[in-house]
């Protein structure tokens, strides 16, 4: 039996998040703390005491989701004991800090850095996310090649689970392709409520500035194989991973096949680490029909 620890992504996000934590464990308050120091504010006040709109705000909630994940992570203690990690879209800095390819300190100044960034690219085009359900991927692949056009582009970009895509791009190309994904068949199409086109080349001007932060940042090898969203294999080479988050911002997170990668390579037992199940209801669907395959948090 193999054990993977993942780690949600945006969204995740809830108020409370950590406070028992901070509450109850000497080393999630020294985390924590230290977190507030290099932010240069009181994140924790946004977490613990905040409204849902406060934790919305950018420059809150990537590194929130980051902290209760990679917080959660280190202060498991024995049960932080895993073969493999992956985490979903911002998730997979949590899981380079839990496999000690990223130190807690460098996690988490590049997680602040990509949510500025992130927010810059948005503010730069109108665009947005739909979320498309009931249809296999390769037929959302050909909408959104069908329906995109020079300026107006929709793309593929997180692969969550079978029957579920989210496409992203300028918000006329996704209407259009919501349209037209739901004439060939999509049981839903849901407009998302976000406010740019993540993992999709609109992202390309938070992937420039990302890219200086990441290559002046120092990368270990991990002390357990890291699966990456971009191409959804395994990596333990410090290069590479490098590389690979470079590329994940404007590239589609293809979830579904890092977790098949993951069953195939011997995976039986699955761990999220951080705020809400969102995983766990992705991975029960992924591994569904495998025998002996458990999903759970930590606690």
């Amino acid at each position: 039996m193999k054990k993977s620890f993942v780690f949600p992504g945006q969204g995740a996000q809830f108020p409370g998040m950590g406070k028992d934590l901070y509450d109850s464990n000497p080393k999630a308050k020294e985390l924590f703390d230290k977190a507030n120091e290099i932010l240069g504010f009181e994140i924790t006040k946004i977490m613990f005491e905040g409204t849902p709109e406060e934790l919305k705000q950018t420059k809150v909630t990537q590194p929130a989701v980051f902290l209760h994940s990679v917080i959660s992570a280190i202060c498991a203690g024995d049960k932080a004991d895993f073969d493999m990690v992956g985490g979903h879209s911002l998730g997979e800095f949590s899981a380079l800090v839990a496999a000690g390819a990223l130190s807690f300190e460098d996690g988490l100044k590049l997680v602040s850095q990509r949510a500025m960034a992130m927010q810059k690219a948005c503010e730069a085009a109108p665009s947005t996310m739909a979320a498309i359900i009931g249809l296999d991927d390769e037929t959302v692949e050909r909408v959104c090649a069908e329906v995109s056009k020079p300026g107006n582009i929709v793309v593929p970009a997180n692969y969550n689970n079978p029957g579920q895509l989210v496409i992203s791009g300028n918000v006329e190309a996704v209407n259009a392709a919501c349209e037209a994904l739901k004439a060939a068949g999509a049981k839903r199409a849901l407009p998302l409520p976000v406010g740019g086109a993540f993992h999709s080349p609109l992202m390309q001007p938070a992937k420039d500035e990302l890219q200086a932060a990441i290559e002046a940042t120092e990368f270990s090898t991990p002390k357990c194989p890291v699966y990456q969203n971009v191409d959804a294999k395994a990596h333990t080479d410090a290069d590479e991973i490098k590389q690979n988050l470079i590329a994940q911002l404007t590239a589609p997170v293809r979830w579904t096949y890092e977790v098949q990668a993951m069953l195939a390579d011997g995976a039986t037992d699955f761990t999220e680490c951080g705020p809400g199940k969102a995983l766990q209801g992705m991975i029960a669907k992924i591994a569904n029909g495998i025998e002996g395959v458990t999903v759970h948090g930590l606690v």
